[in-house]
């Protein structure tokens, strides 16, 4: 098939060949910017994957922090509710 669409060329007269040189070089552009666009959006999803990544490491991270802040006000209140009953119990046997 190749031989023929050579000689099928071969046939061709110069502005023939040159208007198909120029519209294979206008679709290679267009295949160009396509290509360009489709690059730039594929970064753009890996930027977000790896903020989405981040964000998650940061909100396990708060989680924790809370988690850890909750038991330290947890702690806070027994401790003062022990004394308070510390105090009830000097203060019944006064």
């Amino acid at each position: 098939m190749l031989n023929k669409e050579r000689k099928n060329l071969r046939k061709l007269k110069k502005p023939e060949l040159l208007e198909i040189m120029l519209a294979q070089s206008e679709e290679i552009e267009a295949l160009r910017n396509q290509l360009a666009v489709a690059e730039k959006k594929l970064a753009d999803r890996e930027i977000i994957l790896e903020e989405s990544g981040s964000l998650a490491e940061a909100s396990l991270k708060l989680t924790n922090v809370f988690v850890e802040a909750q038991k330290a006000a947890d702690l806070y209140l027994d401790n003062i509710k022990a004394k308070l009953g510390e105090e009830d119990g000097k203060a019944d046997r006064s």
